[in-house]
């Protein structure tokens, strides 16, 4: 009898490792910094299904964009992402998701799913702007599995209670 067949049945349970899930994870922001070495504006995100963290750099004006929202903060003319979030909904175009999807060279790209008319659509994307737009329009931020595995964790300190 194979091992796997005689641990089934004795104990019901097997020694293969469970499936990894398929597909890309909802993240989420969990810190928007300076970096202390590059001194750039760094987002880093955590997977709801296993935790896992990274940190990718951005620009100033969208770590902005990401920061205001993310706030509750409303600036006295609108931004770049609030811009494109109010000429979609004059066009019947909402926001189902944002997906980053890769990272090569250095670089990480990103993929906007928009709704229109009745048909998908997809843009490619910063991953900073996918972030800015996916918050604004309260939908969720994905990440490939691949970019947690190329871009490397990071540690985040749990938040401080605020006082």
């Amino acid at each position: 009898m194979r091992r796997g067949a005689a641990l089934l049945a004795a104990g019901g349970k097997s020694e293969a490792p469970s499936p990894k899930p398929l597909g890309p994870q909802e993240v989420e922001v969990v810190g928007l910094l300076l970096s202390p070495n590059t001194r750039q504006p760094t987002v880093v995100l955590q997977g709801k299904r296993d935790k896992r963290t990274f940190a990718m750099a951005i620009g100033a004006a969208e770590a902005t964009g990401i920061a205001f929202p993310l706030q509750n903060l409303t600036p006295p003319r609108p931004l770049t992402h609030d811009l494109f979030l109010t000429l979609f909904g004059r066009l019947n175009v909402s926001v189902k998701k944002a997906v980053i999807t890769d990272l090569k060279d250095d670089i990480y790209y990103a993929t906007v799913y928009l709704v229109a008319g009745g048909g998908d659509m997809q843009l490619d994307s910063r991953p900073s702007d996918a972030i800015a737009l996916a918050i604004r329009a309260k939908v969720p931020v994905l990440v490939e599995d691949r970019v947690f595995d190329k871009g490397g964790g990071v540690r985040v300190a749990p938040p401080r209670p605020n006082i």
